[in-house]
């Protein structure tokens, strides 16, 4: 099978994507083929990074680089991102998104093997709409939910500052979910991204390797998710994720702002943690790698012999409970 592969990314230094130790194409439920990496050791603690809308593995690039070294690290595209082929009409939705990991969580870990999954955006999405499968209760340790929310994404966005929320809701509804080109990346490109993406101290080389990341993803995908993200309502899963789950958000997040992440955590059932990361945006795994790699490695610290494939009893450990850790 010939892989599309995304456009060249404005991208060097810890934003230019490591090379894998090795590729696969996971096939999931409806027969949609998804492109997997696996990076850093065979027997470390395994850590499954779901990346978010009009994004692609490229996005993980310096956590990977982060965790690498002592880590497992699975990662793949979503369908339609990156080397993952788009789908037809009715293969957008939250349903298709928790087969999608589902299948990665069964084709890319070792028998008896468990994992920390990591969502950011959509990815976190993901996650919640997989709150039912086997294959996460069986296979997932632990979870972070990273820059997402469960329902009214549109509604309590802060891209457009307006202060009727129908009005509010109904033009950054318009604008998200638009499916006019994206076209090159400009200066001018560069600035809105930042504006909508990111807290005001994310340098130029982070902003050109987010753009050449989010450009290359097609139109027609990113409207047709768009479509999802905007009648998302996942807030009943919330309450059936069961395993140990942190949260995190950025204090600047415009697309998913920190209310998200407290009214999360206030619902999770074994909440191990909120953390909210000062001054960043909506990308806070690149605008931070360090800080989000942090909370990564305290989930498997916790729960590692779980993420190395040890059957240990499960405590809830520091997980119970909700509590909040503002980092910079």
């Amino acid at each position: 099978m010939v892989r599309r592969r995304p456009a060249r990314l404005l991208a060097t230094g810890p934003y230019a994507p490591p090379t894998a130790v090795s590729e696969l194409s996971v096939v999931s439920a409806d027969g949609s083929r998804l492109h997997a990496e696996l990076h850093g050791p065979d027997g470390a603690p395994a850590v499954v990074l779901v990346h978010g809308w009009t994004c692609s593995t490229a996005f993980w690039a310096p956590v990977v680089r982060e965790l690498a070294a002592d880590h497992r690290i699975v990662l793949y595209d979503q369908r339609g991102h990156g080397r993952s082929p788009a789908v037809g009409p009715g293969g957008y939705s939250t349903h298709a998104l928790a087969d999608d990991l589902a299948a990665v969580l069964e084709q890319t870990l070792a028998a008896g093997e468990r994992a920390v999954v990591v969502g950011h955006s959509m990815g976190g999405m993901t996650l919640m709409a997989a709150a039912d499968r086997p294959q996460l209760r069986e296979r997932a340790a632990a979870a972070l939910l990273c820059n997402t929310g469960a329902s009214r994404l549109t509604a309590r966005g802060r891209v457009v500052p307006l202060r009727g929320e129908r009005l509010r809701t109904r033009v950054q509804g318009a604008l998200l979910g638009s499916s006019a080109p994206f076209g090159p990346v400009t200066p001018l490109s560069k600035r809105l991204l930042k504006y909508v993406t990111m807290g005001p101290a994310a340098d130029p080389a982070l902003v050109a390797a987010c753009a050449g990341i989010v450009h290359a993803c097609p139109r027609a995908v990113r409207a047709a998710w768009a479509r999802v993200i905007g009648e998302l309502d996942l807030e009943a899963e919330v309450g059936r994720l069961a395993l140990p789950t942190a949260v995190l958000a950025g204090t600047a997040d415009r697309l998913t702002p920190p209310e998200h992440a407290r009214s999360l955590a206030a619902r999770l059932p074994r909440c191990a943690g909120l953390t909210e990361l000062d001054g960043l945006g909506h990308m806070a795994p690149l605008e931070d790698p360090a800080a989000v790699s942090r909370v990564i490695r305290d989930l498997v610290a916790t729960y590692g012999r779980e993420a190395a494939g040890q059957d240990v009893e499960r405590t809830g450990g520091a997980g119970t409970g909700t509590t909040k850790e503002p980092t910079t």
